[in-house]
């Protein structure tokens, strides 16, 4: 497998290194397969298959936009109870293509599903048919544009023949640069835990950098477990687990139309079948994967767009977990907040603007305002031990973050963006010129 240098070994952000990378490897039950379609008319990696030999449950959720993919409409539709692959590529979102579109990924998946079940004959002692409905889609990229369904389509036979039974942390990270479109380094993930006793592994990549606000889902994410658990469990665990990771998110308050999140179990570990998702011995195994989709949830945010710094905001004792959202992202996606921590400028009253205008009922004289270590309003009021050149001083750093008391109740809850630069703007102006 050549390498990619072009595409693989650096950010062009930070320098970023495979060293820095978790160390992703073998996934039983697993294959993947890296190419590039040549979709940027050039030779970097834009196209990934997933394949699962012996199937896979799976889950997924998707974006609640009203304007949807042709990938996403293709895999609503898809009844199979398990999926036998998933197909990746960049730099085309197949969106508003319509019938053109969804009948591109019905060629295509006809033909994976040939190629794959004379795979099936050459290296499985019980061979399968795998039909073109056990194959599911992911694409990014511009909305609007032909889907490029003959570069795609003579692509699949050296996708096929590249598979590989086994993984490492190479390919891993090629898999990772393969879906990315304005984003600058890989997204992965990894956490190992036990059901029962049995040792679990969940491995996860992620892709995303604009068009990243949260609803339902957001951006791209694939996660892969080996445990052994149905479609029902995944559901429940997934969707458990969205609302403080990617629904915690936001960079620029768009939602994309192609967001997905789907959830791959192998059932190659042979752990305890498990039918409940509240068994106490998930217990352990949900954390885990709360923990997964975190860590890629930060990652698309501190590689957003242009971003030079990576805002927390902590938004606590609300009446409901719901006000303590709305609060929290009414700061997050304020222009003025962002812009303001951009150029590094401690004004502070621009997010106390914003919590005001989130709608919620509250009593002015029992917010604090805390933004690093200072202490900035306490009980509606300047703080008496402020100090604007400690806030200037720490405005300069490249972790911010916000903490508001609203003093009203038990619930909290936080999220994550970054600020909005000059380069943002030069990103989604440049993008398709």
């Amino acid at each position: 497998m050549a390498i990619n240098l072009s595409n693989f070994l650096f950010s062009k952000k930070d320098g970023s290194k495979m060293a820095d990378f978790q160390d992703l490897d073998h996934l039983d039950g697993l294959s993947i397969s890296v190419t590039s379609a040549n979709l940027y008319n050039n030779n970097r990696d834009d196209l990934v298959l997933f394949y699962f030999r012996n199937g896979a449950e799976y889950a997924s959720v998707y974006t609640k936009s009203k304007v949807i993919s042709e990938n996403i409409k293709w895999n609503k539709s898809i009844k199979s109870k398990k999926i036998r692959a998933l197909l990746v590529n960049a730099r085309n979102a197949n969106c508003l293509t319509g019938t053109k579109g969804f009948n591109s990924l019905k060629e295509i998946a006809d033909k994976i599903a040939t190629l794959l079940t004379d795979k099936q004959k050459l290296d499985e002692d019980s061979p399968k048919k795998i039909k073109s409905n056990e194959i599911i889609f992911g694409c990014t990229g511009t909305i609007g544009e032909i889907f490029p369904l003959q570069k795609i389509k003579s692509s699949i036979n050296n996708l096929v023949d590249k598979i590989k039974y086994t993984q490492n942390k190479y390919l891993w990270i090629k898999a990772a640069m393969s879906i990315l479109t304005t984003d600058l380094k890989p997204k992965l993930a990894m956490e190992e835990c036990k059901i029962g006793k049995t040792k679990i592994k969940i491995y996860g990549i992620a892709k995303g950098s604009g068009m990243i606000s949260p609803n339902m889902a957001t951006t791209l994410a694939y996660l892969f477990t080996d445990a052994n658990l149905p479609s029902l469990v995944l559901k429940k665990i997934l969707n458990k687990n969205i609302n403080n990771t990617f629904n915690a998110i936001t960079c620029d308050g768009d939602t994309s139309t192609n967001d997905m999140i789907t959830f791959f179990s192998t059932a190659s570990a042979k752990n305890k079948y498990i039918k409940n998702s509240n068994d106490i011995n998930l217990r352990e195994f949900d954390k885990s994967v709360n923990n997964v989709l975190l860590n890629l949830a930060k990652r698309i945010v501190n590689d957003g767009e242009g971003a030079s710094k990576f805002i927390k905001i902590d938004v606590l004792k609300c009446k409901s977990e719901e006000d303590a959202k709305k609060i929290s992202f009414s700061v997050a996606n304020s222009l003025l907040v962002k812009t303001a921590i951009a150029g590094e400028d401690p004004n502070w009253g621009r997010i106390m603007m914003a919590v005001g205008k989130s709608e919620i009922d509250l009593n002015i004289n029992s917010i604090n305002l805390t933004i690093g270590n200072n202490k900035v309003v306490e009980k509606g009021q300047l703080s008496k031990n402020y100090s604007e050149q400690n806030l200037k001083e720490y405005m300069k750093g490249g972790l911010i973050n916000i903490i508001i008391e609203m003093n009203l109740g038990k619930k909290n809850f936080t999220c994550y963006t970054m600020d909005l630069t000059k380069k943002y703007l030069e990103i989604n102006s440049d993008y398709r010129t």
